[in-house]
């Protein structure tokens, strides 16, 4: 399938993630092509629906996939399995010089939000998706610290328990923990904290994230409300169900009125509170599950302009 046109992919995770991922590439994509699915598991839903798609499957997982006749033809690999198993499932495919992209917690590679630093690690051999949450709301401490110095950032990520499958609840404690650093090595925090709620709610309640972000107590807040709104738009270039849920709010916290930041002590500054939804685009998944849809929209995002430089990079050979 491998084309002057497109890069043949591969996917590891025949669960939700990677079933609704390989729908995206197959629907959505203009410089990838699907090459296989891979799974553990010969009854999942997500390798039976890759078979009837005419997609090549295995459920030997890597090892049926370093089998296959067409590995050779493939040049980004997608790990959509757990922070437990990519770290062998990255150093096989490196020996094989494949970019392989990490839909996992593991974190071998670096951070990659797309809007924020997917060009300065396109050639990376493997790049870290973060996490749900980072994808939504990084990109938000980013617009504002871009703007304004940020002392402090957290994240407030919840979603419907109905959307949190075997593998996002065994990652929890990575979440929160890739998360954290994400917000400061990618945002721009100076510190930076993530918390997940799994919402039991029924009906199910879409993704809705909240950003604290302490600034500089004289930053402009306009300038601030403007990089926000701009940011949300560029992530809903790629994540359509991406919104504000209502304008950025401000607090100015001075003189006596300092707030205790655990590990910072007493501090001051403008208080900058974002609310934001993830509707998902229900291609495999229901609406809710935002926080899946932004995890795959972002990681085809960067497969395809990893696509783009590498076709463009074979034209000029």
């Amino acid at each position: 399938m491998s084309t002057t046109s497109r890069i043949s992919v591969a996917i590891i995770g025949s669960g939700n993630i990677g079933t609704d991922l390989m729908i995206k590439v197959l629907r959505n994509s203009r410089r990838l092509a699907m090459e296989a699915m891979v799974g553990i598991d010969p009854q999942s839903d997500g390798l039976a629906r890759a078979a009837r798609m005419g997609v090549t499957t295995t459920a030997e997982g890597l090892d049926g996939l370093l089998k296959l006749p067409r590995f050779r033809d493939i040049g980004i690999v997608l790990d959509a399995t757990s922070a437990g198993a990519h770290p062998r499932h990255n150093a096989a495919l490196q020996s094989h010089g494949v970019q392989v992209i990490d839909l996992t917690p593991a974190a071998i590679g670096p951070y990659v939000v797309p809007v924020v630093n997917l060009d300065q690690h396109l050639d990376a051999p493997n790049v870290n998706m973060v996490t749900c949450g980072g994808q939504a709301t990084i990109p938000v401490v980013r617009a504002v610290s871009r703007v304004a110095r940020v002392d402090y950032a957290e994240i407030v990520a919840s979603i419907a328990s109905k959307s949190a499958g075997p593998g996002t609840r065994a990652n929890i404690d990575e979440f929160t923990e890739t998360t954290s650093k994400a917000i400061v090595e990618v945002g721009g925090a100076a510190h930076g904290k993530a918390i997940i709620v799994l919402n039991p709610a029924e009906p199910p309640l879409m993704m809705r994230d909240t950003v604290y972000c302490l600034a500089d107590l004289a930053a402009d807040e306009d300038a601030i409300a403007a990089s926000v709104q701009q940011m949300v738009a560029d992530v809903a270039a790629y994540v359509p169900g991406y919104r504000l849920k209502q304008p950025v709010q401000f607090e100015r916290i001075d003189g006596e009125r300092r707030i205790n930041v655990p590990g910072l002590g007493p501090v001051q500054g403008l208080k900058v509170s974002v609310f934001l939804e993830v509707e998902g685009a229900a291609h495999y998944l229901p609406a809710y599950s935002g926080n899946l849809d932004i995890m795959t929209s972002a990681a085809l995002a960067t497969a395809e302009r990893m696509a783009e430089r590498r076709l463009a990079e074979r034209v000029a050979a």
